[in-house]
This record gives structure tokens, sequence and C-alpha cells, in this order.
């Protein structure tokens, strides 16, 4: 008997990188593959709590919490054109036509537990997200957010090498 996964829903997780580019061109082969649709996240790292006691003697909280709210709508609109401007080099019309992205996420976090957070919230079934490879005693290991993804996630995780 085959099995065949219902895949209905991706998150890619991203970060925004210049090497990104072929790991959104794997979800986007398994959203057309399943027929699904891709969220599309990128989870910003908080500020520190030392940096926020320094910036906090210097900018009233209201302040700060504006100019937060305001970087992470920027960031979203940068994930917009950047998937524009994707479609328009990479994507022909018909291809286009059959590509579903759900929404664009930005969201303030650790990466890692974001990424399993926004899984679950958001039924995924399946994360496609790129691995640095950083070199440790001269061995090559993958980055630890695809690493504690990968570990932890209840559903398949396509984990795509970034070079």
């Amino acid at each position: 008997m085959k099995y065949d996964p219902q895949v209905t829903t991706i998150l890619y997780a991203t970060d925004l990188g210049d090497e990104t580019r072929p790991v959104f061109r794997y979800a986007i082969d398994m959203a057309k593959h399943y027929k699904a649709e891709i969220i599309m996240l990128h989870v910003v790292e908080p500020i520190s709590e030392t940096a926020w006691a320094v910036i906090s003697t210097y900018v009233d909280h209201t302040v700060t919490e504006e100019i937060e709210r305001k970087n992470m709508k920027e960031v979203q609109e940068k994930m917009k054109i950047r998937l524009e401007k994707f479609y328009e080099e990479e994507c022909d019309s018909d291809e286009k036509s059959v590509i579903s992205i759900r929404e664009v996420m930005v969201v303030a976090g650790k990466p890692s537990e974001e990424i399993l957070r926004v899984a679950e919230e958001e039924k995924a079934d399946m994360i496609v997200m790129g691995k640095s490879i950083k070199k440790v005693r001269g061995l090559r290991v993958m980055g630890s957010n695809a690493r504690r993804v990968s570990r932890l996630a209840k559903i398949p995780v396509l984990v795509i090498p970034i070079h």
C-alpha cells in the first residue's frame, strides 16, 4: 500500500539572506507538487534585555514599541517586494498562477521557537528552511536553528543547504 502524505500548508522560514532563493524555489516546488499553500515567515530576534535597559534610559517605552512595530512592518514589506521580484525573474505566468502564498509573516522571538510555534498554530504540514553551514574545528556543522527545528518538529522538515 502506497503512502501519500497530505500536505496542504507549507511553512517557508527565511532569514532573508542573499542565498535564500534556492530554498524558496524548493518551497515552491513542494507547494506545486502537493497543491499546497505557502506561509512565508521571517523571525526577528528581539533586542537583548541589556540593550533595552540602555535604550529605556533615553527613550520612552511607547516610542521603542512604535519603532519595533514600524521595523516589523518594513521587514514584511521587504519580503513582499522580494516575492514580486522572484516572480518577475524566475516564474512564467503559468507557474505564478499556481503558486499560492497564504500569508507573509514577520514575528519577533527566538527563531527556532517561533518557527515551531507558527508551524503548529497555522497547522503547517511541512517546514522548508535553509541551513547555514559553519566550520567548527574543521568540520562542517549545520546551523543551530535548522538543527533545533528538525529535531523538535512534529512535521517533516526539508532543510536546504545554503552555500
